[in-house]
């Protein structure tokens, strides 16, 4: 059965704000490391799993038959067609440092395909909301993409991973892409990344390994705000690693450009 999807932004921003606020208040009242992922240096916070449980629990309380893909816990089925794909700390690094760029993510997805999302800030009072055939909003004005310059004049945001390996392959790239464009950001948050492109504040996004809790709901808003998005084959060789990793966004102007530079300096096959 499928949702209106300006119903499921609805749902999406209405937890995420309810998730940002408990994240802060767990992040004013002192946060500690309760575990690692991929690495030591990949740490998940216990406010990431209460965060999560919150989530989670406000989702099925409104829709009980929905699916649930969360970063910190197990997947849990449904048989609506819906899926929620949340990540309750985008940036946990930055939450356990007090930096202000993390955010709440959630999206909501039908058939496979994010339909609808918001991105709450937590450290940063912003939101970003989308839902498809609604447009995309930063703090309830509508937002749009800036339209592309010259390859050489774009200001791109990026991340890296945390495993060494992962790293090093991240870093040869960029030593290459860097002398082609304008500059390059890295905040520690992928959603915020994205909506950056939507809401003009950058030209293009790309990283190598990101997963799809960190980017199904801003890429609602980017394409929601005219830009283009996709998760592309890369030229990394590791075993185990997916062939399809590097995930990018752009305005749909400068995307065929960018790509071509991305294929260029070693990011894309």
């Amino acid at each position: 059965m499928s949702a209106d999807p300006a119903d499921l932004r609805d749902i999406a921003v209405a937890v995420a704000r309810e998730g940002a606020v408990l994240a802060r208040r767990m992040r004013e009242e002192g946060i500690d490391v309760a575990d690692t992922k991929s690495s030591a240096t990949d740490v998940v916070t216990r406010a990431d799993h209460a965060v999560e449980e919150l989530l989670r629990s406000r989702l099925l309380e409104q829709r009980p038959d929905d699916a649930i893909l969360g970063e910190e816990g197990d997947d849990h089925p449904g048989t609506s067609g819906v899926r929620w794909v949340i990540d309750p700390i985008d940036g946990t690094v930055n939450y356990l440092y007090g930096i202000r760029d993390c955010a709440v993510s959630v999206a909501a997805e039908q058939d496979g395909v994010p339909v609808a999302g918001a991105v709450v800030g937590i450290g940063a009072d912003v939101e970003y909301v989308a839902a498809v055939g609604h447009g995309a909003t930063r703090d309830g004005r509508p937002i749009a993409v800036r339209p592309s310059p010259p390859v050489a004049q774009r200001l791109v945001m990026t991340g890296f991973g945390y495993r060494p390996e992962v790293r090093t392959h991240q870093a040869q790239c960029l030593a290459t892409l860097l002398p082609a464009v304008r500059d390059i950001r890295r905040i520690g948050s992928s959603a915020l990344d994205i909506c950056h492109v939507a809401d003009g504040s950058a030209d293009a996004y790309v990283e190598e390994g990101s997963q799809p809790w960190d980017w199904s709901a801003a890429a609602v808003v980017l394409r929601e705000a005219g830009g283009r998005f996709g998760v592309l084959a890369g030229t990394m060789e590791l075993e185990g690693w997916p062939r399809e990793a590097v995930v990018v966004a752009t305005p749909a102007d400068g995307w065929e450009s960018f790509v071509e530079l991305l294929r260029e300096t070693g990011f894309v096959a």
